[in-house]
Parts: C-alpha cells; sequence; structure tokens
C-alpha cells in the first residue's frame, strides 16, 4: 500500500487535475492525503466533492501553513509502507506510482524519484524551466537534469520508505525551504540511500513572473546556509558561487571609483558565458538571460542573509 500526501494552498486551479489522477492511478490500494494550509479559496470544498466519490481520500487542516508542517502531520498518520510526495502544480505520468514502486525493488534505495522535467507553460515559464536545467543555472543538480540515473544526495519531491523516518526522524519545521534537502542529506548521512531514476517522470510548472522567482530563489539561498550548518556534508561548490557572485558585484562601485577596470573581467566574462547558454536556447533569449541573472542573484543575495542570520543568532 501507498500514502500519497500533497500540502496545498490555494490551489484551487489545480486540485480537481490532481485528485482525478491520484483516483486513478494504479496501484488501486493507496491512501491520498490531503494537507490544506489555511486556503482561502475554495480548495477545501473541491477536495470535499472527491471525499464523497472516494473514501480513501483524507483532508487534513495546517494551521501553521508552511511545507514541513504540512509533510510532518501527513507522515504520522500514513498506514503505507512507501509516502509519495506530490505537488499540486505538477503533472505526472499515469505510471508515476508504479515506477516509484518499481524502482524501490529495483535498487534497494530508502529513498526514490524522478527529475524535475518542466511542463511546456508561459514564455516565461518556458524560458525559466530551460535557465533550471542547465549547468549554468543551477550547477550540477542532478534532479535538474533529466537524463541522469543513479544513486544521488536529493530528489524532485521524493518518495520514502517510511520505515526511515523512524531512524531519521521527520522534517525540520524550522525550515520554510529546503525542507527536502535538508531531511535527504541527514537521511544520507545516517546510511540510506536516494535513487533518481528517469522512468519516473513529472513536469513541474515554474513561477510565472520575474518577482516570483526571485522570491522562490531567494528563499532557497536564505534557508541553505541553516541546512549546511546541521549536515556539513551537503555542501557543495555550487552553493557559494552566486554568493561570490553578488559580493563581486556589490564591489563594482569601489572597483569603478578605483579605475581598476581589470577586475571587470569577470563580469564580461559572466554576461558572456549568460549570453553564449541563452542563445542555446532556442528561446526568448532575453527572457532566458534575465532568468539566469534573477536565478544567481537572488539565491546568492538569499544565501549572504541567511549566513548572516546564522552568525547572530
Amino acid at each position: 500500500m501507498i500514502t500519497i500526501v500533497c500540502p496545498v494552498f490555494n490551489e484551487s486551479k489545480f486540485i480537481a487535475q490532481l485528485l482525478e489522477f491520484c483516483s486513478k492511478a494504479t496501484p488501486t490500494e493507496k491512501e491520498i492525503i490531503i494537507i490544506d494550509g489555511a486556503s482561502t479559496d475554495d480548495t477545501c470544498e473541491i477536495v470535499k466533492k472527491y471525499q464523497n466519490e472516494n473514501s480513501n481520500i483524507q483532508l487534513l487542516h495546517n494551521p501553521k501553513r508552511f511545507v514541513p508542517f504540512a509533510l510532518n502531520m501527513a507522515i504520522e498518520k500514513a498506514n503505507g509502507n512507501v509516502i509519495i510526495r506530490l505537488d499540486a502544480h505538477t503533472l505526472y505520468a499515469t505510471d508515476y506510482f508504479e515506477k516509484i514502486i518499481e524502482t524501490f525493488n529495483q535498487t534497494s534505495a530508502s529513498i526514490v524519484g524522478g527529475p524535475m522535467r518542466i511542463a511546456i507553460g508561459t514564455p516565461f515559464q518556458n524560458a525559466v524551466g530551460y535557465a533550471t536545467s542547465t549547468s549554468f543555472g543551477i550547477g550540477n543538480s542532478n534532479f535538474h537534469f533529466e537524463n541522469f540515473e543513479g544513486f544521488t544526495d536529493s530528489v524532485y519531491l521524493g518518495a520514502w520508505k517510511k520505515e526511515i523516518f523512524k531512524t531519521a526522524g521527520l522534517f525540520d519545521e524550522t525550515l520554510k525551504r529546503n525542507q527536502d534537502d535538508e531531511f535527504h542529506y541527514r537521511a544520507k548521512n545516517l546510511g540510506f540511500t536516494i535513487y533518481q531514476s528517469p522512468k519516473i517522470k513529472s513536469y513541474y510548472y515554474p513561477r510565472n513572473s520575474y518577482t516570483a522567482l526571485f522570491s522562490q530563489y531567494f528563499q532557497y539561498g536564505l534557508y541553505k546556509p541553516l541546512v549546511l550548518k546541521k549536515i556539513k556534508s551537503g555542501f557543495s561548490i555550487r552553493h557559494i558561487i552566486p554568493t561570490i557572485f553578488v559580493l563581486y558585484l556589490l564591489c563594482l562601485p569601489i572597483i569603478i571609483l578605483l579605475k581598476w577596470f581589470v577586475f571587470l573581467s569577470p563580469l564580461v566574462i559572466y554576461f558572456l558565458l549568460n549570453f553564449i547558454f541563452a542563445i542555446r536556447s532556442k528561446k526568448n533569449t532575453l527572457q532566458v538571460s534575465l532568468a539566469y541573472f534573477i536565478l544567481h542573484i537572488s539565491y546568492g543575495l538569499g544565501f549572504i542573509i541567511g549566513t548572516i542570520k546564522l552568525l547572530f543568532k
């Protein structure tokens, strides 16, 4: 038996599609737990309508709203021996659950998942999707690369054998973001294995505005220092490159004032690489280029502020 868990907030546009998929997909022996974070739209009403037709659907209410609280509530109530997390803004292949179970059986991993494929959306979403699936955009994070298969550090969304929570504990409720990374790093430190299979197919809709994208990656950067403080083995050079870039940009006025023009070469190299990767996208070059810049600036700035908060905590 599997338990499907999905934290939601104001998802009236997507929740029916998600519940239709969950109800019809095999295996049939499953329970579906929706955890609502105090939605102000009719998300809960839609879930209740589906509950009338499917007794396997549960609706939990999460007054603390944030994702780690929702996940922990659901895990404690889960009856399945495999717990699968879903996201309402993601589309799933019809065999999504089957491929997860198949990957567990074939690899004996404790945690499995697929790569973050990008759904076809608006031109801006397509540009962001491309930017977040290249090494220039996000470094060597495996779950952004749809052809990667093998043992890894973390996976998109994730499916977990319930038994691992007895040893690894639950999700860190102090982390509004990156709680999945922290849990996966922690589980791996304890000897549990994580496997990514491209056969597990899902398609994610990226943020649809520059401000939403900035906010998302700023928060990723903001909470990453706390994650790395807890789990030092999770550190990768990709985590600090955007920070170094932002610090460099902050130094530009001094560089220009002192006429140290030779130190402008890193900026030239950055925008040259940015342009080359944006051209390769064969999409809107300007949008891809701006997406790269926002990803790097927002994450780096968040990481700096997160580090300062840790130092003065």
